[in-house]
């Protein structure tokens, strides 16, 4: 039985595998998005070298490498991870081979190692902020605090101004599910601050769709409306039930999942404000 079971797993995992379609764009300039299925990931050719964001796993990554020496001339010199969850890190190891550095925020450098995550581990780490420079190209890391995971950072590609932020901005979908990992307070501020700065020309997310300024600047409505209608409705001593049924944001009711997400959304807040605020001890 045992035998047989792990049999039907390992096709099951193979038949998942071999479902998983690979595609690369070009996003704007030299900039190019790839994607794995329903997992994206962004890098930057240039003449120093190329640059690239999250492998999202072994698999993915094999084929990224693949093409990228098949379609371009010059090596990969670097890998940055967005965070550190593993459905984005894993897969360094096959696209960090010699002379690769290996880039992630000092928090998320902390995770990978105290986890033992298998996969290949920073060579350069930073705090606040991290311009690596390539020619006429740079990319601008920058650290936003608490919003996702574990040293979550945005990359902006320049001169092309492309933004990309893995998890805690999606355009287009409801964000996932009950909000596993997520700090909706620190979901709420990143974005704000991101709107703040210079604005930029295409967003790529690390799921779902791309999209403009205008995009994120919706989904950030999305977040404070969701959080302001589970708080008001916690305040006035409304259940977890209750509140799945009373809140109706229909406004937002075109974004992928809504019917599925938007529940679990309401419970993801509902559970944030009593795990990090004590709502359910005043």
């Amino acid at each position: 039985m045992k035998v047989l079971f792990s049999l039907i797993l390992w096709l099951a995992i193979c038949g998942a595998l071999a479902a998983t379609e690979y595609s690369i764009e070009k996003v704007k300039g030299n900039v190019y998005r790839f994607s794995a299925g329903h997992y994206h990931s962004v890098f930057m050719v240039t003449e120093q070298g190329i640059f690239v964001a999250d492998p999202i796993n072994a698999d993915a990554a094999a084929y990224l490498k693949k093409k990228l020496s098949e379609r371009f001339e010059q090596p990969v010199r670097y890998l940055a991870y967005s965070h550190n969850h593993v459905d984005h890190t894993l897969g360094g190891d096959v696209i960090a081979t010699d002379n690769v550095e290996v880039i992630a925020h000092e928090y998320a450098d902390e995770d990978l190692r105290w986890t033992k995550t298998p996969t290949a581990l920073p060579t350069m780490t930073f705090s606040d902020e991290l311009t690596i420079k390539l020619g006429e190209q740079s990319v601008q890391m920058k650290y936003y605090g608490p919003n996702n995971g574990r040293g979550s950072v945005s990359m902006r590609f320049m001169p092309e101004n492309v933004l990309f932020v893995a998890d805690w901005i999606v355009l287009g979908r409801m964000p996932y599910k009950t909000l596993p990992g997520y700090d909706i307070h620190g979901m709420i501020r990143s974005t704000k601050a991101v709107l703040e700065e210079k604005p930029f020309d295409v967003f790529v997310g690390a799921h779902a769709d791309m999209g403009t300024r205008k995009d994120v600047q919706r989904y950030l409505s999305y977040l404070q409306v969701l959080y302001a209608e589970v708080r008001d409705g916690m305040l006035a001593g409304k259940s977890l039930e209750t509140l799945q049924q009373d809140i109706k944001l229909d406004e937002f009711s075109d974004l992928k999942m809504y019917n599925e997400w938007l529940p679990q959304n309401i419970e993801g807040v509902y559970n944030t404000l009593n795990e990090q605020s004590y709502f359910d001890q005043r």
